[in-house]
């Protein structure tokens, strides 16, 4: 990248929350935005392969301390993403010395904090059910359960899968084996794009340990198979709760570790608590995806600041 591109470039920072890849660029001070082209180019180097970009914006509502676009790595813009929030949590902690933020994003507004522990907490919001909010293609009274199966008619191997809405489509397929034996990079694209989801979805496969643990797997919505998946862990411990196969707060064991989930009772919104990790900082172009990686120092570790 010479001087002339680095002039229009951007600070960002490689992150990830429990292995899925976040990229969290500040774009705060601009008007412009990472554009898609930018997004698919980042995604295509290996060195910046991502699950989410979390987009870091100046407020557009008093009272918040930023709004975050959030991109996937096809290009598509996503409604949430709890490991890419406790990610942005953690380097705006670092930069501002702040615990506590409150976030706007096109699903609403996200409340975040970061425990003395270094466990980060993201209230995800009210989980909703209704067909047309989740948003289904066709009317389901009872969404705990709907009409949708791969494989043969009478020996189907993923069915009846519950759905919710948690500002972003979910179907959970609950499973009797090890959530790994299933081929969920074969079936995912499928159901992903199956016309029952208007806006397409993200599939998880779930297999219930007992009242309060469950293992998911996820094949999310424009990013494919990841280690993570926050919105999902949420969708399937309240769709767990839900159908009466868990409590209503349970551990969720995703690939790259375990999330914990609360569906709290007084207001009905679910809080998603675990880490983040900081990997290397850099620059980038949001318009082009071109970037130069920040030059670190010997034995550099732990959080960082944007």
């Amino acid at each position: 990248m010479d001087n002339r591109d680095m002039a229009d470039s951007v600070q960002f920072a490689r992150m990830n929350g429990l292995g899925n890849k976040i990229l969290v660029v500040d774009m705060r001070g601009r008007k412009d935005r990472v554009t898609p082209h930018a997004a698919v180019a980042l995604n295509a180097d290996p060195a910046t392969e991502f699950d989410q970009i979390m987009a870091i914006h100046d407020p557009k509502a008093a009272g918040t301390d930023a709004w975050i676009d959030i991109i996937n790595s096809d290009g598509s813009m996503a409604q949430a993403c709890g490991n890419g929030t406790r990610c942005v949590v953690q380097a705006l902690a670092a930069e501002t010395g702040k615990k506590a933020f409150l976030f706007h994003t096109v699903a609403g507004l996200l409340e975040a904090k970061e425990h003395e522990d270094g466990a980060i907490s993201v209230d995800m919001g009210r989980p909703r059910f209704g067909w047309d909010e989740i948003p289904l293609a066709e009317e389901f009274h009872d969404t705990r359960r709907i009409e949708l199966q791969i494989g043969p008619i009478d020996a189907p191997v993923l069915h009846s899968p519950s759905v919710a809405s948690m500002g972003n489509p979910h179907a959970i397929f609950w499973v009797e084996n090890d959530v790994s034996s299933y081929e969920l990079d074969r079936f995912g694209p499928l159901l992903e794009n199956h016309p029952i989801f208007p806006e397409r979805a993200n599939i998880s496969i779930a297999r219930v340990r007992s009242r309060d643990e469950m293992d998911l797997r996820t094949w999310e919505r424009g990013a494919g198979l990841t280690l993570a998946c926050g919105s999902a862990a949420c969708a399937a411990a309240v769709s767990g709760a839900r159908t009466g196969r868990t409590e209503r707060t349970v551990t969720v064991n995703v690939p790259g570790g375990p999330l914990l989930i609360e569906w709290r009772e007084k207001d009905d919104h679910v809080i998603m608590t675990g880490p983040a990790e900081w990997e290397w900082s850099g620059t980038l172009d949001p318009a082009t995806g071109a970037f130069q990686r920040d030059r670190a120092a010997a034995g550099e570790s732990g959080a960082r600041a944007l």
